[in-house]
């Protein structure tokens, strides 16, 4: 039988200005694993996505990225004590209730990409 367990899955997130996006999520508080050849690996305990500086016209802007926690408030908590915002004038909006049983908010980083970052909720 053969072996088809996947272990882990990771997107390609584009940045226009490779070192800067680096930064900006080191300041976020992901650990970079390791770098080589144009691509970053990211990761925050099991979450993990790679960075790669690449960015074709207008593919950041309209890219997303979603993290599920448990705690969003704590989670917006520390990205307002990250100071991302002022540092790399990006836009973090409020917590908010969704219609899809979710309670989120987004965080833009340097690029554009729009992460959001959100919790269930019954």
């Amino acid at each position: 039988m053969p072996n088809l367990r996947v272990t882990e899955i990771k997107a390609f997130v584009p940045s226009k200005d490779f070192n800067l996006s680096k930064q900006f999520y080191q300041d976020l508080g992901f650990t970079m694993a390791s770098e080589g050849g144009g691509v970053a690996y990211f990761h925050w305990d099991h979450v993990s996505f790679l960075l790669q500086d690449f960015c074709a016209e207008g593919l950041a802007e309209n890219f997303m990225m979603h993290i599920l926690v448990e705690d969003v408030e704590a989670w917006w908590e520390r990205v307002q004590q990250s100071g991302v915002s002022t540092k790399y004038g990006v836009k973090v909006s409020d917590v908010e209730s969704q219609p899809w049983r979710m309670r989120d908010f987004c965080l833009t980083d340097p690029s554009g990409v729009l992460w959001r970052i959100g919790q269930n909720v019954a």
